[in-house]
């Protein structure tokens, strides 16, 4: 169906050979475009890893990996860095910011990557840095940043290429209740769009109230979604 961004079909994920460890035990789900979803549960649940399978940076041992149509555990790894840098965004807990950089090139490096001219890299990045707030921070250093715009950088670094996938590693984790709110507003103002589909891993309950859908795991499995009301305001 093409209003699916991603689905798994009795996704595994093994790691090691002589004590095998069961990361993934036959995930099933699906995630339409337009929508932001929770994956949630308790550390060691499988669900970093299988935020990692969904953005390509593992394969599956065994089930099907569908992401905007590509079916990726039989696409090669040049396929997949390909397709990552067109199609995936990436915000990390921990920022990434190259320290060497300023703001809007940090902004600017999947563009760049690409082979994007630099005069329409850092024009683009700057167009989504003063969409975040940051037009008067464009030249400042990450050392120059507070926490909050490092992560507002890492948002548009992440958005620049305009993916249609944007998969979010526990961006509230180190973050204060209100900047964890602040953050999740950004990134569900700037981010959920019809084209596209977002996936946040958190074990944030305080965040719950922005997921379109919530996908609880434990063990390994996805044991249960909900989809909750609209919120308001």
């Amino acid at each position: 169906m093409a209003d699916i961004a991603v689905r798994c079909q009795q996704v595994t994920k093994v790691f090691g050979d002589g004590e095998p460890v069961h990361a993934l035990r036959g995930v099933n789900l699906e995630v339409p475009f337009g929508e932001l979803a929770l994956l949630v549960g308790p550390s060691g649940c499988g669900k970093t890893t299988l935020l990692c399978i969904l953005a390509g940076l593992l394969y599956p041992t065994s089930g099907q990996v569908e992401v905007l149509g590509h079916r990726l555990e039989t696409m090669s790894a040049n396929q997949l860095v390909r397709l990552r840098m067109r199609e995936i965004g990436f915000v990390f807990q921990q920022y990434n910011l190259l320290p060497s950089l300023t703001a809007v090139e940090n902004a600017a490096v999947p563009l760049l990557i690409q082979g994007v001219p630099r005069r329409e890299a850092l024009q683009r990045a700057g167009e989504i840095l003063h969409q975040l707030g940051l037009a008067e921070r464009r030249q400042a250093y990450p050392h120059q940043l507070s926490g909050g715009q490092q992560q507002r950088v890492a948002i548009a670094r992440a958005l620049v290429h305009e993916p249609r996938f944007l998969v979010c590693d526990e961006p509230t984790a180190a973050l204060d209740a209100e900047s964890g709110r602040r953050t999740m507003e950004l990134i569900r103002q700037v981010a959920v769009r019809p084209e596209r589909a977002v996936v946040v891993v958190t074990h944030d309950a305080r965040i719950f109230d922005f997921g379109q859908r919530i996908i609880y795991m434990n063990d390994g499995k996805v044991v249960r979604e909900e989809i909750p009301h609209p919120r308001r305001g």
